[in-house]
């Protein structure tokens, strides 16, 4: 390489780069840069001259990264996100910070810790506003690619960059209505009861509906929903039964009885997911430590 074209790798045209790569358009990085799209290409091309490579080819009618391109990907990351860090500002005041903070978290934690954590940042954070989206089973690029802050979830992408801090235990049991039918006495009971099932919006199926298929267990599932949240209304009044973390027995599911499952499977544990840029920030820190003081005082309730 020139010495020279090492100008042209600046901290705006490597991120423009991640985003072409990330967005796989050229369009598209222009919209999420806030940029024109003659501004995206002109920047590739400078790049290209810097680094001696195409980066990214046509193919039909999109484009393609090279080899290059992918494996200077990760690369290209770590360079921002440590230049990032070079530039943490003034100290982090609760009390004067302005700034929306997105949690992905499916209704089960949305619901169980979620509230707990408005009250704190109405009291003592204000300006701090909080949304929440839901993350299906996690993947690794809701952080890497900042569509969320932090992550609530039993499960862990498998992933380095990705830190992770266990905030409570759970376990997954049969609800069903007392006033409509006596909880399941045993497997095959239960295999042979009306289930209702749950289908993430995200297309996956929890995890102990996944760990029964590969037992080879059979359940009768007559009504699927895509989140907790719709179970409640087709549980009551019905016979069927619902297998659900025990904790929502403390709010959404709270009216019904239930039993542990008749079956063996492992007890989860809920985690707090984040970036590894974010480790140090100060606010995310706050946030993170917040979170943590909410699950603590849930799990104080339960001894």
């Amino acid at each position: 390489m020139n010495p020279i074209d090492t100008l042209n790798l600046d901290f705006r045209a490597l991120t423009t780069f991640l985003a072409v790569l990330d967005e796989g358009s050229v369009s598209r990085a222009a919209v999420r840069l806030g940029v024109t799209q003659s501004a995206v290409s002109h920047t590739l091309e400078r790049l290209r001259q810097a680094l001696g490579d195409p980066l990214f080819v046509k193919s039909g009618r999109g484009i393609v990264p090279t080899r290059y391109a992918l494996q200077a990907g990760p690369h290209v990351r770590q360079i921002l996100d440590d230049l990032q860090s070079l530039s943490a500002g003034p100290p982090f005041s609760p009390a004067t910070a302005e700034f929306t903070f997105t949690i992905a978290a499916n209704d089960y934690q949305r619901d169980l810790l979620l509230p707990g954590l408005v009250r704190t940042l109405r009291r003592e954070a204000p300006g701090i506003r909080l949304q929440v989206i839901p993350s299906g089973i996690p993947r690794a690029d809701l952080l890497r690619k900042d569509v969320c802050d932090l992550v609530i979830s039993p499960h862990a992408p498998e992933a380095t960059d990705i830190m992770q801090r266990g905030l409570m235990a759970d376990r997954m049991v049969v609800f069903y209505d007392p006033e409509h039918r006596n909880p399941p006495a045993d497997l095959p009971e239960y295999l042979k009861a009306d289930h209702i099932a749950l289908l993430f919006a995200t297309g996956e199926k929890p995890t102990v509906e996944t760990a029964m298929e590969a037992r080879g267990m059979v359940r009768r599932n007559v009504v699927t929903v895509s989140n907790f949240s719709g179970l409640p209304e087709f549980l009551r009044g019905s016979d069927m039964l619902a297998t659900a973390p025990e904790g929502m027995s403390q709010h959404l599911l709270r009216d019904f009885a239930w039993v542990p499952l008749p079956f063996d499977f492992k007890p989860f544990t809920l985690l707090m997911l984040w970036h590894r840029r974010n480790q140090n920030d100060p606010a995310h820190k706050w946030l993170r430590n917040q979170v943590n003081a909410v699950a603590a005082g849930l799990n104080a309730l339960k001894h």
